[in-house]
């Protein structure tokens, strides 16, 4: 499975550094969650890892595994690079007149050529996108008619249905109520950990990082504050000072899971 890995990056919008000097690895099997306040630089990070925001300066590499040989992730071509790493986006436009299935199969666009029965092994990534982010059931309804909740699914699904060693996801559990952003964290973490693919993920809440992932990224003002295991990044320390509020972290006696709790004046 594929390794991806930032070395020094830099990234600006219309001249105006927001990401400075940023390393971060993505390892096969491990999910890597960014986390920090809003405008720390979280998901320009992200998009840069997907090519969707090219650097001022570094580098974006991309290995079969570790120790693997190294491709440079920005030469590649865009179908080469779609069939190895996947991004769900914050906002994507929703189309009009199409079905579920149909969307879903979009996520196929890097394997086929002119022709949709190119793609011989479309039909089972797509049948199993569907069935794990469970929309089968909604296959042939029109997209423009679903929820938000549940058009964030199907978008989820799209991602799958690329079969990339590297799921980059920002804010996934977005207009999802709480059964959903948890099936969803559990698929993420079942993705990683059963199948090798390497995840990083954009979360808000502090806690479900401390669930779900292995490494833990804290941005600050588009810096690296932090980075390693949940236990070494999410110390008060660190949180207090990078959102500005007190913020309490306590680990579970039994099972060694962190909890936040942000203290306000109430």
């Amino acid at each position: 499975m594929d390794a991806l890995r930032g070395e020094q990056l830099c990234l600006s919008y219309h001249g105006r550094a927001v990401v400075h000097g940023a390393e971060i690895t993505l390892r096969p099997g491990e999910v890597t969650a960014l986390v920090g306040p809003n405008g720390s630089g979280k998901s320009t990070l992200l998009r840069s890892l997907a090519r969707l925001h090219r650097p001022d300066s570094g580098r974006i590499e991309l290995a079969e595994g570790e120790g693997a040989a190294v491709n440079d992730a920005l030469a590649l071509s865009p179908k080469e690079f779609a069939r190895r790493v996947t991004l769900l986006a914050q906002s994507r436009p929703t189309p009009t007149g199409v079905t579920v299935r149909d969307v879903v199969g979009y996520g196929r666009h890097p394997y086929r050529g002119r022709w949709r029965n190119d793609d011989a092994d479309g039909p089972r990534a797509i049948g199993w996108a569907m069935d794990v982010t469970g929309i089968t059931a909604m296959s042939d309804r029109p997209v423009d008619e679903l929820s938000g909740g549940e058009l964030q699914r199907v978008w989820l699904a799209t991602c799958l249905a690329q079969d990339t060693g590297v799921l980059l996801l920002d804010e996934p559990t977005t207009f999802l109520d709480l059964r959903y952003q948890i099936e969803i964290l559990d698929l993420v973490r079942d993705l990683a950990s059963d199948h090798g693919v390497a995840v990083g993920v954009v979360l808000h809440d502090l806690n479900q990082a401390a669930a779900l992932a292995d490494h833990i990224v804290l941005l600050q003002q588009g810096r690296i504050r932090a980075g390693g295991k949940p236990s070494e990044v999410l110390t008060e320390h660190h949180l207090t000072e990078t959102y500005g509020i007190r913020i309490e972290v306590q680990a579970d006696p039994d099972t060694g899971r962190l909890t936040t709790r942000p203290i306000g004046r109430h």
